[in-house]
């Protein structure tokens, strides 16, 4: 039944296209596709394409790039799709008057199990703050964000070492068949829409992560500090810089994994230890962090013993904290 709607999908990056790619493998009709504008990125500035573009131009399905979503020129090409239904994943914030358009509404899906992690980056802050279950949502949209009424949700459970990119793959996956499960209970108008306001969960918001945010918070605890680096692997990924204490030398890291020992201590917090018996540590309040798999700035990425072997340490480091 759902395939006989007229659907207009709104999107952006790769967690977008598993749900299109869904909708086109299921048979839906997709009637267009609503995507950002092309941007210049990396050091050459090369015009790239969104993850969403990529797919739709391969498919051949109708493609459409708004600079300004309440232009009166999009307004009226997207009212042409004449669409029954819209589906947003991974896009910005709508307008009423684009929201509103079909018969059946449009509906948004999440990475989260909202009320819970409303906002930009809701995998990441579930795996930075030690979540051991998240999952996906689908609700309508409305004039908030992230506050629609919820038409269904899905558990994932999280493991202890699963890093964001991990979580990110299986949630993907799963956000597309939810989606289909959606569509097609909005066409036989079998659901109930639930207020966030009547579950019993707590709002929390999962804001954008930006580069001042990526720093490792050395005076949390140690599984706070492993959390924080799991959650921000592969991408942005975590970040320190160490600074001699005699040179004044500065030393400036991604981290990609690390290991939590508990143990008691007298040492002060984020001195680091670097030598080839006992790798990098780095001293916390509950015990030290040892870093496994790292990258120097301007090197490539590599395991930490790998890059003591070819390094000569003559000073004693300590962390700086940006106090996350």
């Amino acid at each position: 039944m759902g395939k006989n709607l007229r659907i207009v999908f709104f999107g952006t990056p790769d967690f977008a296209v598993a749900s299109l790619e869904a909708l086109v493998d299921g048979g839906y009709n997709v009637v267009g596709v609503v995507t950002a504008t092309d941007k210049p990125a990396g050091r050459g500035h090369k015009i790239m394409y969104s993850a969403v573009k990529e797919y739709a131009l391969k498919k051949n399905l109708r493609l459409l790039q708004p600079e300004k979503l309440k232009s009166q020129e999009f307004i009226e090409e997207l009212q042409s799709l004449n669409a029954d239904l819209q589906i947003v994943v991974a896009f910005r914030m709508m307008p009423k008057e684009v929201y509103s358009m079909p018969r059946l509404g449009t509906f948004n899906l999440h990475g989260s199990l909202l009320p819970k992690y409303r906002g930009a980056a809701p995998i990441h802050w579930a795996v930075i703050n030690g979540e051991k279950e998240t999952g996906i949502t689908t609700f309508l949209l409305n004039d908030k964000i992230d506050e629609g009424e919820i038409i269904f949700q899905h558990k994932i459970s999280i493991s202890n070492e699963e890093t964001t990119g991990e979580l990110y793959e299986r949630m993907m996956k799963e956000g597309g068949k939810l989606v289909i499960e959606t569509v097609e209970a909005i066409a036989r108008n079998s659901y109930t829409p639930i207020p966030q306001t009547n579950l019993d969960k707590k709002p929390c918001l999962a804001p954008k992560i930006y580069k001042e945010t990526t720093y490792i918070p050395w005076h949390k605890n140690g599984a706070e500090i492993v959390n924080f680096i799991r959650g921000m692997c592969p991408f942005p990924c975590a970040n320190t810089i160490f600074i001699g204490q005699k040179t004044a030398l500065e030393l400036s890291f991604k981290v990609y994994k690390a290991q939590f020992y508990q143990i008691n201590h007298n040492k002060k917090i984020g001195l680091v230890e670097m030598n080839i018996k006992d790798g990098i540590r780095v001293f916390c309040k509950d015990g030290f962090v040892q870093l496994i798999d790292i990258q120097l700035s301007g090197k490539k990425r590599m395991l930490a013993n790998d890059f003591l072997r070819g390094v000569k340490i003559e000073d004693i480091y300590q962390v700086i904290d940006k106090k996350n």
